[in-house]
């Protein structure tokens, strides 16, 4: 599978990298042709791995995942184009933070997400909502955390979740702990999930944490 991984942080590495572990080609987008970083990881990589600007990777993928931050999500996928995401899996693992004055705002958030947004900017892309609740090593490599802890996916098109659930059961997500929350509007519940994210993190010391779901039988 050809994927394009926009944004070169931590996140957009790491993704990366576990996708070449799989033997996937990954393009690693940023918004300059000779960023630094893509041409240093593609190199490490060698082999598989590419880099270009946003529009480069967008274009020579099948899918699409956008690793930057939810509030630059919109500019970034312009960028890449939308006839470059047309017809797409768009896989988005953004959250729409920052920190002002000293404190955790989201944007949007409640009554809109950065999820709901991108499916409007670009209608014929097949946008999927997922993993923006778990840190991107947790990500990639769920087994650092035990248990039966829990990973999401949200969006309009069931054939596109079911194509993402197959990604993250390459990640070692196995398909029961995978929940579909149904349409895309769902992205709104997993964004604001971030603030207590945060608050978990603060109080356990690190990133090594998941939620798992539980209910009666």
């Amino acid at each position: 599978m050809r994927y394009a991984v926009l944004g070169t942080g931590e996140v957009g590495r790491t993704l990366g990298g576990r996708l070449l572990e799989l033997g996937h080609e990954v393009t690693l987008g940023s918004r300059s042709k000779d960023n630094p970083v893509a041409h240093e990881w593609a190199t490490a990589a060698a082999g598989r791995a590419h880099a270009g600007n946003f529009a480069d990777a967008a274009a020579a993928a099948e899918v699409v995942i956008n690793a930057v931050g939810g509030r630059v999500a919109l500019q970034a996928l312009e960028a890449a184009g939308g006839e470059h995401l047309d017809g797409k899996i768009v896989v988005d693992v953004s959250n729409p933070l920052a920190i002002e004055d000293g404190e955790l705002r989201l944007d949007p958030v409640e009554s809109d997400s950065v999820g709901e947004r991108i499916q409007r900017a670009f209608p014929r892309a097949r946008v999927v909502k997922t993993l923006n609740t778990v840190n991107c090593q947790v990500m990639t490599e769920p087994g650092r955390v035990p248990g039966e802890h829990n990973v999401f996916v949200c969006g309009e098109d069931a054939e596109a979740k079911e194509q993402v659930i197959v990604m993250l059961g390459e990640f070692g997500w196995p398909a029961q702990r995978v929940w579909d929350l149904g349409g895309i509007r769902s992205a709104r519940a997993v964004e604001m999930y971030l603030p207590l994210w945060l608050g978990l993190f603060r109080r356990i010391g690190n990133a090594d944490f998941n939620i798992e779901v539980r209910r009666a039988h």
